[in-house]
């Protein structure tokens, strides 16, 4: 046994947050003027005004905004609030590529996709989708095929926070635009 005293180590600094976890590197966005294409992943409060501004241009007979909003109650369970994680190199790409396709598919004038992260409180949106094209069939059609692409494939992840103090991470594909539980065969 030494009889000297113990040295008490320095405290560290807590490590940094990686980049992409980090709110002080945000938005990320991506914006292609040959598609009318903007992305943006962002902590921030999603402003529909402005995600509808992007897609509104001379050529379009129809502008469709969908805003996902954070709802109080799941399964009959009070929900305090949800918080949203990404890896943004992938969610962008995996973005990008729903993005182009649906432009391609349903010859659109323009197309917004934004998503928030970080917490999301109730009644808040978390995801902005907007589509513009010369007329509303393929506006509609295009707006739901959007969304539902995004929550099949791109790499964002859920966290719900019920006021009970639980939580529950998710995975948008696991329930279909009716809210029911999507089985795989």
């Amino acid at each position: 046994m030494s009889n000297r005293p113990e040295q008490q180590q320095p405290e560290q600094p807590p490590s940094p947050l990686p980049p992409h976890l980090d709110p002080k590197t945000y938005p990320r966005i991506i914006t292609d003027p040959t598609f009318n294409i903007h992305l943006t992943l962002t902590y921030s409060p999603l402003d529909p005004s402005a995600v509808l501004k992007h897609v509104s241009s001379p050529q379009a007979g129809a502008n469709v905004l969908f805003l996902g909003t954070t709802r109080d109650t799941f399964e009959n369970r009070p929900v305090a609030q949800l918080s949203y994680t990404s890896y943004p190199p992938l969610a962008l790409k995996s973005m990008r590529r729903i993005a182009e396709d649906a432009v391609k598919t349903h010859n659109l004038t323009g197309l917004v996709i934004e998503h928030r992260l970080g917490v999301v409180p109730v009644g808040e949106a978390s995801i902005a989708i907007a589509v513009s094209s010369g007329h509303r069939a393929a506006a509609w059609t295009a707006g739901e095929e959007v969304l539902e692409r995004c929550k099949e494939g791109v790499e964002i992840w859920k966290r719900e926070e019920f006021v009970d103090g639980g939580g529950c991470w998710r995975e948008n594909r696991e329930r279909d635009g009716e809210g029911n539980l999507v089985t795989s065969n």
